[in-house]
């Protein structure tokens, strides 16, 4: 059974409307992901706020923390205070899993489409590494403090890395990271009490 010039038209409309809504996603994501970030910097004097909330608070810092692309929210300072008033363990924990989840921002900008990230210095490389070692690149950028994590999650979104792979792969690689600072905190505030 051949394909008429009429199926053949019908199959290049849907696929251009299809084309069309992915673009517009994907546009819609970016222009998202970057007003989301400039909020996150212009009242991140608030966020240190939810330290308060405790545990809670530890999750949605982190979250947020992790959310703002190129403009850092230093969350790890508050989550090291928290660890040194709660439980060190569970701080670094929540913290990790609220971390991860705000690290989908990046993911989503990456998925959202390539438009700028060429021009990003190290993104090819860690392109490269993605498609070399993928989860393990994921890990090791989560665990160390760095700013190329952001673009780790970029690359992964656009490279369509499994989002349930990025997600443990960064959860594996910021649990440590996490307890660490909480840790920090702890050992800070017992050097304050020789003064």
């Amino acid at each position: 059974m051949q394909n008429t010039d009429k199926d053949i038209e019908k199959k290049e409309d849907t696929s251009q409307k299809t084309s069309w809504k992915k673009r517009t996603l994907q546009i819609f994501l970016m222009v998202f992901i970057i007003a989301l970030s400039a909020l996150i910097f212009i009242y991140r004097d608030y966020v240190a706020l939810l330290g308060v909330y405790g545990y809670i608070g530890a999750f949605f810092i982190a979250l947020i923390g992790s959310a703002s692309l190129i403009m850092p929210v230093p969350s790890w300072v508050i989550i090291a205070a928290l660890g040194a008033a709660l439980n060190p363990w569970i701080i670094g924990s929540v913290a990790a899993v609220g971390g991860t989840i705000g690290e989908l921002s990046g993911y989503g900008l990456g998925f959202g489409g390539r438009i700028g990230l060429e021009k990003i210095p190290h993104y090819e490389r860690i392109v490269n590494w993605m498609r070399r070692w993928g989860g393990i690149t994921i890990f090791v950028l989560a665990l160390i403090p760095n700013p190329l994590f952001d673009i780790a999650g970029a690359a992964a979104g656009a490279l369509k890395y499994p989002v349930w792979k990025f997600m443990l792969w960064g959860f594996l690689g910021r649990w440590p990271k996490s307890v660490f600072y909480a840790y920090v905190g702890i050992w800070f505030s017992s050097v304050l009490t020789w003064f």
